[in-house]
């Protein structure tokens, strides 16, 4: 079975990915329920933007169409999403965090935290009983368990990123929820550089000349056009042989061989009976003769900043950059 690919396993469960955030408590009102999926904004008139002081009440609108107004920032807040509870550490919200997904692990202090259960269906008892101002979750969190959860009187914030952008957006909105503006600006400025550290190192790449990139999270699966795995490849200036199809997908593994990839990616901590996704890769029939696995470019990857659209995905695009194009990184 695949051992330690917390983040990623949840991609094939929930039709690949949906992190969520969600909240209960006084702090935040719901304001009105809507069903598309957008990014995460920041709506009250009301707020400054000249000394990053959130200035309360603010309304925002989650991804799912969602209204919420805060009369305070949340001093009890859960997270049942890997990638938000890493941004709210990265905001400085250690002691405001009082619970978190059983999969969280990163930075240290995530481990510490009550655990709220999985990041599909959280655990509805421990979430109702930790009583929080707000409860943030992903990509991985179904819409079942957010429409249970909202049933119940929670306020659920879910977020749906698709580009670092969007990752960025919700931090900057995570910031203004809680008070903590200043300390999103500094995180979103350091993402902004990484991004312009990778795109100043690849542009000289010539667009004949950009290498063929396939990236596989579990075992058969990869990651098509309008997700945030698709565009660090892009950014990083690879084509993803994938990107014919939307979305997470399992694999034709004869249209991999035909599209003969110059670079295989995957992420290092799978182990599915006893084999390493790498040695899984490359016992496929006829995939020795891709040119990735001819010149031994299949390259392991950090499985959480390949799969966690948090304040890491920058570092994550770092090493699939780093990863496709090494003679651009010495």
């Amino acid at each position: 079975m695949i051992k330690n690919w917390k983040a990623l396993s949840s991609l094939l469960s929930a039709a690949m990915l949906a992190l969520a955030l969600a909240g209960c408590g006084n702090a935040a009102t719901k304001e009105g329920a809507g069903s598309s999926q957008q990014p995460a904004q920041e709506q009250s008139q009301e707020q400054t933007q000249t000394d990053l002081k959130t200035q309360y009440p603010l309304t925002v609108t989650d991804a799912t169409g969602e209204s919420f107004t805060f009369e305070k920032a949340p001093t009890k807040i859960v997270s049942v999403s890997p990638a938000e509870t890493e941004s709210l550490f990265a905001l400085g919200l250690d002691n405001e965090i009082i619970g978190v997904s059983d999969y969280d692990d990163y930075p240290e202090a995530a481990k510490t935290k009550a655990k709220m259960g999985g990041i599909n269906k959280p655990n509805e008892e421990s979430v109702i009983a930790a009583d929080a101002d707000i409860v943030f979750g992903g990509i991985s969190l179904s819409e079942d368990a957010v429409k249970k959860l909202r049933d119940m009187g929670i306020t659920i914030f879910k977020t749906d990123p698709k580009s670092i952008d969007d990752v960025m957006n919700n931090i900057e909105t995570f910031g203004k929820i809680t008070d903590h503006q200043e300390q999103a600006q500094k995180l979103i400025a350091q993402m902004k550089q990484d991004v312009t550290d990778v795109t100043e190192a690849v542009k000289a790449v010539k667009p004949e000349d950009k290498k063929k990139v396939y990236i596989e999270f579990s075992p058969g699966w990869s990651v098509g056009k309008g997700e945030f795995m698709d565009e660090l490849i892009t950014v990083a200036g690879g084509t993803n042989i994938a990107a014919d199809k939307e979305g997470w997908y399992e694999i034709n593994e004869e249209n991999v061989i035909a599209s003969n990839p110059d670079v295989i990616l995957y992420a290092n901590d799978v182990v599915e009976d006893s084999k390493t996704l790498d040695q899984i890769i490359k016992a496929r029939s006829g995939w020795d003769q891709i040119t990735a696995v001819k010149n031994n470019a299949v390259i392991g990857l950090d499985a959480n900043l390949l799969s966690r659209p948090g304040p890491r995905v920058t570092q994550g695009l770092k090493e699939v950059a780093k990863a496709i194009y090494p003679d651009l990184f010495k």
